[in-house]
């Protein structure tokens, strides 16, 4: 098997903290047993009803890990915020890979040096909230008029543990088929094709335009992305409502894995391609087709002139439309709570944030609000139509401790799987079980 390593592209893998993982791990390490304490102040915080913050000037800690192509309009964002509101609130911005955040947060909040203000992916928010490292935000979104019938239910719901509501979304962001449009005109294509059968002939078409592999198939990220996506397009899903159990060792989830191997073995892609490797060679118009997040959408404008992409869907491979998203959410954290002010300033700084999405859109996420969506200037907004149904947006569930479940279980299993060592079915019984190791853990350690 050919080994294909990455030239080092800056890695834009860390959006989800190579997949937010190793957060909820660490985050026992603050607990001192085995069920997670409480952070002092937790669900302390003065209601807020709206209206410009009139308190003494403060300054507030903010952290987030918009490392990426999606920085530069945060920053411009928060210059915005400081220089209107100069002289009463002053938002610090510490920006860090998602993969460091997310452990630093809470030992950070204990020792009061971490952020009053925060963005948390979906699939965090119920972890620090178990923790009680979080704020209930009921009264910021009753202040804002916000309800579930402008939201994506999954996006919308993914902020509610324990029957109160801990963020406020700022988008969605989702895989997508990036593909290499002068690639595709050599197999006589002018679009890229929308379904397996479709998608496999393209394959061998390419091959026979002589791109040599038209389709790396990664074994770390975002492969485990990909996989998530195919098991719900096969059918299946994830884990059972309750939490007790993971679901991806099923049928659909060998159908899933199996295809990824096959990617392989049928030689469309080489094997054991390192982490970036597939997105570096789609941007050196080596791959004719990449799925990643629509956040590489900025990176890839700089390429245009080189490589002439073009973004799609990614395609309906197991029969039924989805695709794995996820969400960039608003949070306070219990670090706010200890100053009032700063408690009515970090909740105020939310309001402007979250009404200003459409700003927020040019980073090339889509927009959490379906009003916001609708609008004219959004709405041509390269990725957007992607949303045009937004029942194919898959979310994780909101668990406490998943980023641990899906590390050492399900990540694993894929890149066992993908490697060629084990069979799609030995990695997935092994990987579940695993998972429902870890699972039966989490009841445990983040009992109420």
């Amino acid at each position: 098997m050919t080994t294909v390593t990455s030239p080092g592209h800056p890695s834009r893998r860390a959006l989800l903290g190579a997949s937010a993982a190793t957060a909820a791990g660490l985050l026992t390490a603050c607990s001192g047993g085995t069920k997670l304490g409480a952070q002092e102040g937790g669900d302390s915080a003065p209601a807020f009803s709206g209206g410009e913050y009139q308190g003494p000037k403060v300054t507030l800690e903010y952290w987030n890990g918009f490392t990426g192509g999606d920085g530069p309009y945060m920053r411009a964002m928060l210059a915005s915020f400081n220089k209107r509101y100069a002289g009463r609130i002053k938002v610090e911005n510490t920006t860090r890979q998602w993969a460091d955040l997310y452990p630093a947060l809470p030992t950070a909040i204990a020792a009061g040096k971490g952020p009053d203000v925060a963005v948390l992916h979906n699939d965090q928010v119920a972890t620090f909230a178990a923790r009680r490292t979080l704020v209930p935000l009921d009264d910021v979104v009753s202040a804002l008029g916000l309800s579930e019938s402008d939201f994506i239910p999954a996006v919308w719901q993914a902020g509610v543990y324990g029957g109160k509501r801990y963020s406020v979304p700022l988008d969605v962001h989702c895989l997508a088929d990036y593909w290499n449009a002068r690639h595709l005109e050599k197999a006589g294509l002018q679009e890229a094709p929308r379904d397996r059968e479709g998608f496999e002939s393209a394959l061998r078409e390419l091959e026979g335009a002589r791109v040599t592999h038209p389709f790396w198939m990664p074994n770390k990220w975002p492969a485990h992305l990909m996989f998530m996506t195919l098991v719900w397009q096969f059918g299946g899903e994830l884990y059972n409502e309750e939490g007790t159990k993971a679901l991806w060792g099923s049928d659909a989830g060998e159908e899933a894995l199996n295809w990824m191997v096959e990617q392989i073995r049928k030689g469309h892609s080489p094997g054991q391609v390192a982490q970036d490797a597939q997105y570096n060679a789609f941007k050196n118009n080596k791959v004719s087709f990449t799925w990643d997040g629509i956040w590489q959408i900025n990176d890839l404008k700089e390429t245009a002139r080189s490589v002439p992409w073009r973004m799609s869907p990614v395609p309906n491979i197991g029969g039924t439309d989805a695709v794995w998203t996820a969400s960039h959410n608003f949070v306070v954290t219990s670090q706010a709570t200890r100053d009032k002010n700063k408690a009515q300033a970090a909740k105020f700084f939310i309001d402007y944030m979250s009404a200003r999405s459409t700003e927020w859109a040019k980073a090339g996420m889509i927009p959490a609000r379906n009003s916001v969506r609708a609008e004219p200037e959004v709405a041509r907004l390269q990725q957007v139509p992607l949303a045009a149904d937004v029942d194919v947006f898959r979310f994780l569930p909101a668990l406490p401790g998943l980023g641990d479940v899906q590390t050492k279980a399900l990540e694993l299993a894929v890149q066992q799987a993908v490697l060629g060592r084990k069979s799609p079915a030995e990695a997935l019984d092994e990987g579940v079980r695993t998972a429902n190791k870890v699972l039966a853990e989490n009841k445990q350690k983040y009992a109420k």
